[in-house]
């Protein structure tokens, strides 16, 4: 297992540069805190190094200036293939669109992909859940989206996730945190 690396340490330093200035979704927490927890989850599952890497960088091409040839560049092909497959292609579409179009992706991830878009899926989801449990309702006003919308969004990415591959190893804790979720949205 990869804990540490020159290659892991360079990615920290590229997306904290990618990501200056920038919060979570309606908080004063710097954005750098979920690619790096993104990162930890994948560690512990025994990811790879480059899919910890990817992990890292799986948002500095949607949300920063960085372009997908400047990861690849830095950080070679793998990691910008990684990157690429949970990278929406186009922010100015409606959240349903583009939330759809990631959906129909799911099914075309290899295992580390899979793995990428799970370990994200898991801290964005138990964040919400976190927030929700502690302010209610209040949550959900950061979203494109209804609290109910984002509820069945969740629900359908599990069953993406479970379909493309069962036995991934966060699909439980994913299933928990929906399960939490749905507890105070219902």
């Amino acid at each position: 297992m990869i804990a540490y690396s020159g290659k892991i340490q360079k990615a920290i330093r590229f997306a904290i540069t990618a990501h200056d200035g920038q919060t979570r979704k309606g908080k004063d927490i710097p954005y750098i805190t979920h690619p790096l927890t993104v990162a930890l989850i994948l560690s512990q599952v025994g990811a790879s190094e480059d899919v910890i890497v990817a992990g890292i960088l799986h948002d500095v091409v949607e949300d920063s200036d960085v372009e997908l040839d400047d990861v690849q560049e830095q950080f070679g092909e793998p990691v910008a293939d990684l990157v690429k497959a949970v990278t929406e292609e186009d922010k100015g579409l409606p959240w349903e669109t583009r939330k759809r179009i990631a959906l129909g992706h799911i099914k075309d991830m290899n295992h580390d992909a899979l793995l990428l878009k799970s370990a994200d899926v898991l801290h964005n989801l138990l964040e919400l859940v976190h927030d929700g449990e502690e302010q209610g309702d209040v949550v959900f006003e950061k979203f494109n989206a209804p609290k109910e919308e984002k509820l069945a969004q969740q629900q359908k990415l599990v069953k993406a996730l479970e379909s493309a591959w069962p036995e991934n190893p966060l699909l439980p804790e994913i299933r928990e945190g929906v399960k939490r979720l749905t507890g105070f949205v219902n």
